[in-house]
Parts: structure tokens; sequence; C-alpha cells
């Protein structure tokens, strides 16, 4: 009797091995502890998680920005309308990121109407604040309020607004991912909104209520009386003194 030939068993998909137990093949699983422990180092390391939404390492405010400031306001028509916000809230370093976001967005609609010898002053001057491009700024708030003023006011805001952050962005501070949103100041509603530019630098009061008039002319009302008595009794003796210094004149006659 011959040789029986050695059969090769190949693997097949879907195949339920039928033989006993202990020439079954146990595979282990290819997702262990230690895997998953690798995992959530990755995930929590620094360097993979990316930088936050509004980062500087360095600071993006060249040393002649003030130049170019300067150049471009004298090209410009002074009187140019442009708007405003005048209740930013008062955040340390926010406000001022605020008031440059707002101001590149009207920079860079300036530009589309510009000519050509314009447009190379106002990009000379957006490379200066359109780092704050890279801030994902969450929609403009509808208690935000923008008065009217005119172009020159707006560039001597934002040179302002540069000379302020200089000194600290990309060194003492560099993360401003707490200033995305844009905030309004709590009490905007019973300030009143500048009809000037010249207004902007100014504090206006608040007009009386009706009330309040109402119940200070109660109060006049009583003096005026006296006041109208006092007149009318002091020219009625004076009358009567007339009288009695001309006897020729004839007293009424009792009956």
């Amino acid at each position: 009797m011959s040789p029986r030939p050695a059969l090769l068993s190949l693997p097949r998909t879907c195949h339920r091995h039928e033989g006993s137990p202990a020439e079954m093949t146990v595979l282990a699983p290819a997702w262990s502890p230690n895997s998953s422990l690798l995992l959530l180092l990755l995930l929590l390391s620094p360097c993979l998680r990316g930088t936050p939404d509004c980062y500087f390492s360095h600071s993006p405010i060249s040393s002649n920005f003030k130049v170019k400031f300067r150049e471009l306001t004298d090209h410009l028509l002074k009187d140019y309308p442009v708007t405003v916000a005048v209740n930013l809230q008062d955040e340390k370093h926010c406000k001022a990121l605020w008031s440059l976001f707002l101001a590149q967005r009207w920079i860079e609609q300036l530009k589309t109407v510009a000519g050509s010898k314009m447009q190379t002053l106002l990009e000379d001057v957006n490379t200066e604040i359109h780092f704050v491009t890279s801030c994902t700024f969450q929609p403009l708030p509808e208690c935000l309020r923008f008065v009217q003023t005119n172009i020159s006011h707006l560039l001597k805001d934002t040179c302002t607004q540069l000379l302020a952050l200089k000194p600290c962005i990309g060194k003492a501070c560099q993360n401003f991912s707490r200033c995305l949103e844009v905030q309004c100041q709590p009490d905007s509603s019973t300030l009143l909104p500048p009809r000037s530019p010249i207004a902007l630098e100014a504090t206006e009061l608040p007009e009386p209520r009706p009330r309040q008039l109402l119940l200070l002319l109660l109060l006049l009302l009583p003096l005026t009386l006296v006041l109208l008595a006092a007149a009318w009794g002091l020219r009625w003796q004076r009358a009567r003194r007339r009288g009695e210094l001309h006897p020729g004149v004839p007293l009424p006659s009792h009956p």
C-alpha cells in the first residue's frame, strides 16, 4: 500500500474549523491596551493638536507701521465716510484686537474702489493688520452699535490700537483665543450715539424723562404764583402812595 500524499491545508475565508480543540489556533487581537494608551498620548500631544485659533508666537507688527499709515492718510480724502463701533467691551488686549478686525474689513472694502496708486498704499496698511484674519472670530453680536465718522479718524484709531498691542503681542501675550467672541458693553443701551466725529470723545448725558419734567413744573408752579402775587401787591401799594403824595387828585368818595 503506497503512502498517502501529505495534504497542504490553506486557510479559507469564512471557513469554520471542525478539528479538535487541541488543533485550533487562537489569534491574538491586533488591538491591545498598550495601543490604546499610545493613541491617547498622541492625541494629547501639543504638537499634534495644533495651535489655538488666535495664537501669535512672534510679533506680526512691523517697526515702521506708523510711516505706512501716515502715507495713506496724506493721500486719502479726509472726509471719506466710514463706520466705527462705539460700544466694544473694554477687555484687556481684546478690545484692540476687535478694533483692528473691524478696521481691516474697511481696508479690504476700500481696496475694491480705489485706484492703482491708492491700492498700493492701502495694501501696505493692510499688511500691518492682516494678522487678525488668522483668528476665527464669531459673527458680530447684534448689540454692537456703529456710528459714522471719517477715514482719518479710523486710521488714527487703528494706529493707536497697534501701538497698544505691539509691546505685548508675540511676547507676554500670545494666545488670544478668548477674544474670538466680540463683546459689547453691558450698558450700551443707555448711551446716545455721537452726532459728529468730534463727539466721539465726549460723553453725552441721557435726556430727562417726561415724568421728571412734570414733577419740576409742579414744584415751580406755587413759587410762580407767590411771585406774581407779591409783584401785584407791590404795584398796588406804589399806586396808593402816589395818590397820597398828590392832594389835588380827588380820592374816590364813599357813599
